[in-house]
């Protein structure tokens, strides 16, 4: 099965994908954007989280490919799943920055809302940004209808500074009123 969206198509990682997932996880400019880690990455460690990935069911990762010709672009993903209060932390991390400000990322968190709310009957993802990554501020509050709901002062070091976490997320029925607002699936 496949999440599809109006311009990609989100797919299980495959072990053909893990050449590409370990360029990428070892992007210094990609990962300057994202929470978490900045270590080199080696390919056997991406096996190994490849391998994990096969029996977890609260950590679900997919890879996105563009709709029109199958070329995978990057990765999204619903982790730390918690089905007794229904809700996921979302992330989305597009590969190469000539795919960025296309509409590929609103595409993908479009499709992984519909496919969270509609198809796992959640009730909310949340999701943390970097505060100086101002494209995906713009992307999750501006164009996908995902509300601030908290700062945590200091938290990433990048860029031999301390940058606040911004927390943001969306409930189910934020998402249906943006769908029907903005017509995004007709």
């Amino acid at each position: 099965m496949s999440i599809m969206g109006l311009k990609v198509c989100l797919r299980a990682v495959e072990e053909s994908d893990l050449a590409l997932l370990h360029q990428w996880a070892n992007d210094a400019e990609l990962w300057s954007l994202l929470g978490g880690w900045l270590f080199p990455s080696s390919l056997a460690s991406t096996r190994s989280w490849f391998e994990k990935l096969q029996t977890d069911s609260t950590n679900q990762r997919f890879v996105i490919e563009t709709r029109d010709a199958g070329i995978p672009i990057g990765t999204a993903n619903l982790v730390s799943l918690d089905w007794k209060n229904r809700n996921a932390f979302h992330g989305i991390a597009l590969g190469t920055a000539d795919v960025r400000r296309m509409g590929y990322g609103r595409d993908t968190v479009m499709a992984i809302m519909r496919y969270a709310f509609d198809e796992l009957g959640l009730e909310r993802l949340d999701t943390d940004i970097i505060a100086y990554n101002e494209a995906s501020l713009a992307l999750y509050v501006g164009k996908c209808g995902w509300t601030v709901e908290g700062r945590q002062r200091r938290w990433h070091y990048r860029k031999g500074q301390f940058w606040d976490k911004i927390l943001v997320g969306i409930t189910r029925d934020d998402y249906y009123a943006l769908a029907e607002d903005t017509g995004y699936w007709n």
